[in-house]
């Protein structure tokens, strides 16, 4: 029954994450909706491993949380650039494939 619980906070929190990439404009929303959706899915695998008793999916986390670290910081580097480039933090504002 928690489980279910836990399983069902995920999808939750994963639909709030894809609504966010998909209708907002800003690129920091964009991307704490990315970390949103990549937390829902730690969730889930740490449901699963609870689930059948492995602590293969807790270290399989760990591995994903550095991941999305690297990628935090990485995505915020590639934000100053563009606002330091373009003045702007909107991605319908940037045209950069344009000449």
């Amino acid at each position: 029954m928690l489980q279910e619980f836990y399983l069902i906070l995920s999808a939750i929190i994963f639909t709030i994450g894809t609504v966010g990439v998909l209708t907002r404009s800003n690129a920091i929303v964009i991307f704490m909706s990315i970390e949103l959706m990549l937390n829902a899915v730690n969730l889930s695998i740490i449901t699963f491993a609870s689930f059948s008793n492995d602590p293969v999916g807790q270290v399989f986390v760990f591995f994903v949380m550095a991941v999305a670290a690297a990628e935090a910081a990485i995505g915020l580097a590639i934000v100053i650039a563009l606002y330091r480039l373009k003045k702007t933090m909107f991605i319908d504002n940037l045209k950069l494939l344009r000449n």
